[in-house]
């Protein structure tokens, strides 16, 4: 029998989005194959998903750019072969985060930007289709399912978002196009607007909200939980081909919106 296996691509120190996402598809029987910088963060989280009796190899990398996620693949492919796994959920939670007043932003600013956000993006997206197209004839929810994490940059640009936002909105641009174009051949892509702070364990606290400072009053509700988004990705998964949502906006019941 052929096993399933859920790449998820931005960890960070496994405490936010994309850890939270990991466990959860370890949990329902996903082989999980993890893609981070940072190889301590990855090969820890890694080994917590074992010991919870769950099936998971980390890929780490040395930096977030189109070159660095297609040697990942390639080495996604060697650990899990098509004899014996089936790719079927790939969800990208890949970020950079550049907040500066739009005259300050420089050159290097701009290249990592696109570099992280949006060549990573298409690199990682052409991995998916390329390793869903190879399954065979789709199930009720088709053939695989791309899951790209957006922020509330990829819809609304701020003052000091011009170098984070550009590349947000080129992200959604790209999810909403592969959707159109590669729904016909029953692979799900859906982008995740993630509107509001999550509760992770960085320094920050967030990633896709500037370092402004705390939240105003901040309680539970004021967050997102990592879990709750990994729960909304495991329901687009599961979603049936004959309605599949493109777009999910998440935020907190009492963040200011």
């Amino acid at each position: 029998m052929v096993s399933s296996v859920a790449i998820v691509a931005g960890l960070g120190n496994g405490s936010g989005t994309g850890g939270a996402a990991a466990r959860l598809f370890a949990k329902e029987g996903y082989a999980v194959a993890l893609i981070s910088r940072g190889a301590e963060s990855v090969n820890a989280l890694a080994s917590s998903i074992k010991e919870s009796g769950g099936k998971a190899n980390a890929f780490p990398v040395p930096a977030y750019g189109p070159d660095e996620i297609a040697a990942a693949f390639s080495a996604i492919h060697e650990q899990y072969p098509s004899s014996e796994y089936a790719i079927k959920v790939a969800v990208f939670n890949i970020g950079q985060g550049t907040w500066k007043p739009f005259l300050q932003l420089t050159a290097e600013d701009i290249r990592e930007s696109n570099k992280v956000n949006i060549e990573s993006s298409f690199a990682f997206a052409r991995g998916a289709i390329l390793a869903f197209q190879q399954n065979e004839a789709a199930t009720s929810t088709g053939k695989g399912t791309l899951v790209f994490t957006g922020a509330t940059a990829s819809v609304r640009g701020n003052v000091i978002t011009s170098g984070f936002a550009s590349g947000k909105f080129a992200v959604r641009a790209l999810a909403q196009s592969l959707a159109k174009e590669f729904g016909k051949q029953d692979i799900h892509v859906a982008h995740a607007i993630i509107d509001g702070a999550i509760a992770t364990g960085n320094v920050r606290g967030d990633r896709n909200s500037p370092p402004s400072g705390p939240v105003e009053n901040p309680t539970p509700e004021s967050k997102l939980s990592p879990e709750s988004i990994a729960a909304a990705y495991l329901y687009l998964v599961n979603q049936d081909r004959s309605a599949w949502t493109w777009e999910l906006d998440l935020r907190p019941a009492h963040e200011k919106w």
